[in-house]
């Protein structure tokens, strides 16, 4: 079974919406193996689609997300997920309080491309070694909500999202050893 990544922002109409059509062109373009993807948010109105500046700020980047209806957050995805990819503190923190079965498989995106590996071991021994439910949220983990910004706000934030799922899709997946 490909890994379930849930990536979680507040709204699920910007951020986590970029980070998981990001890593899904990284899967289609074969930079790593197959993973499943879903994006929610902490607080949401769903059914909505993403807004105008998040599609254009994809589109910059050559990405496109044309399905998303936002979603919110639900017992069965963090149940059921390898791994829950924040957006900002607020959004493990809420984890933490509300799926608290989930805080050791939850983490920001700026940290787990920080901190999580490639290696030979699967994806969640390597997880567990960060022991992420104990581990003491810091200011620097955000990756700042474009909301209320104009398209170039929205830019940035994808390509800051880029640059980290570049970093962290390959630890998505055990290496293969090499004999």
């Amino acid at each position: 079974m490909p890994p379930l990544v849930v990536f979680l922002c507040t709204g699920n109409a910007a951020r986590s919406v970029m980070a998981g059509a990001i890593l899904e062109a990284h899967v289609a373009n074969a930079v790593v193996d197959a993973c499943t993807v879903v994006t929610a948010g902490t607080h949401v109105i769903e059914g909505m689609p993403m807004s105008w500046r998040t599609r254009d700020a994809l589109a910059a980047l050559d990405v496109s997300s044309p399905g998303h209806r936002s979603l919110q957050l639900r017992a069965d995805h963090v149940a059921e997920a390898d791994l829950v990819v924040a957006l900002a503190v607020e959004h493990v923190t809420y984890v933490r309080r509300v799926h608290p079965e989930a805080a050791a498989r939850t983490a920001t995106l700026e940290r787990l491309a920080r901190d999580l590996a490639p290696g030979p071991e699967p994806l969640a021994e390597r997880v567990a070694r960060l022991d992420l439910a104990a581990v003491d949220l810091e200011p620097w983990e955000d990756v700042d909500d474009p909301a209320g910004g104009d398209l170039p706000v929205f830019e940035a934030c994808a390509r800051r999202i880029h640059e980290l799922i570049g970093v962290l899709a390959p630890a998505l997946h055990p290496e293969e050893t090499r004999s």
